[in-house]
């Protein structure tokens, strides 16, 4: 392991955050599974707090840096890494010195990592086949806030079988943009149609499609629902873990 790791078995503390930990819980499983199957150790401390993302992007920046200075007071000391399984949090996360301007913010900042970043920087190790049309869609968070490209295809890569495709529409906004979906819902939906039309007219339609941010999964998941489409949404770590539950990882 390399990028700051101090021991053989690097230790990673999960962020937990608020949406995932209610409505993802089971991706916050999978990553600690897909971690620890690929010789990280994780670890959940205490005293975390909503991440601040939502906040932010509201404008409410004085409740956007009271959350991260509790995160950093949490965090700063925990583990090697900061494994972060939402592309929204990971974004202000690695952000934190820029919001609070403080050597100790900074120094938390430059630890975190999406999940998909370490999984790749194991390798990932393979598991068994899943033999799915995936189609994946990179969230705006990952790859521009955070510039992560290549580490999902390389999760998605470690599955046999699996079909992986990018569709015209993957690198485009879905229009969930943190909270752009509640405020101008008309405009976010104009924005999700034109994915959607993608999806609908790929050839096979995707199975499944994989992304790695809570606001993409709902906001693709109800489209395709109300579209009629017959496509699973999930997060890139849970195909992982379903190729290891059946390749007998554990």
């Amino acid at each position: 392991m390399t990028n700051g790791a101090t021991s053989a078995s690097p230790t990673v503390a999960l962020f937990r955050g608020c949406v995932m930990d209610t409505l993802f819980r089971h991706v916050h499983d999978a990553t600690r599974r897909t971690l620890e199957a690929n010789g990280y150790t994780v670890v959940e401390p205490g005293g975390q707090a909503c991440c601040g993302a939502l906040h932010e992007h509201a404008g409410d920046r004085a409740a956007a840096e009271a959350l991260a200075r509790e995160n950093v007071a949490a965090l700063a000391e925990s583990a090697d890494y900061v494994v972060v399984d939402s592309a929204g949090c990971g974004a202000l996360l690695k952000g934190y010195g820029h919001l609070l301007g403080t050597d100790a913010a900074a120094a938390l900042a430059a630890k975190v990592r999406d999940v998909s970043e370490l999984l790749a920087e194991a390798g990932p190790r393979p598991g068994g086949p899943l033999p799915l049309d995936v189609a994946y869609d990179a969230p705006c968070h990952l790859q521009h806030a955070q510039r992560v490209h290549a580490a999902p295809l390389a999760v998605l890569a470690a599955i046999p079988a699996l079909r992986l495709r990018l569709l015209p529409s993957s690198d485009k906004c879905c229009g969930s943009a943190g909270i752009y979906s509640v405020v101008r819902p008309a405009m976010a939906r104009a924005v999700l149609d034109l994915k959607l039309e993608s999806f609908a007219s790929a050839a096979p339609v995707p199975e499944i499609v994989a992304t790695g941010n809570p606001g993409c999964l709902m906001q693709i998941g109800a489209g395709v629902r109300a579209a009629g489409l017959a496509i699973r949404v999930v997060h890139p770590v849970e195909l992982l873990d379903e190729s290891y539950r059946a390749g007998g990882v554990y």
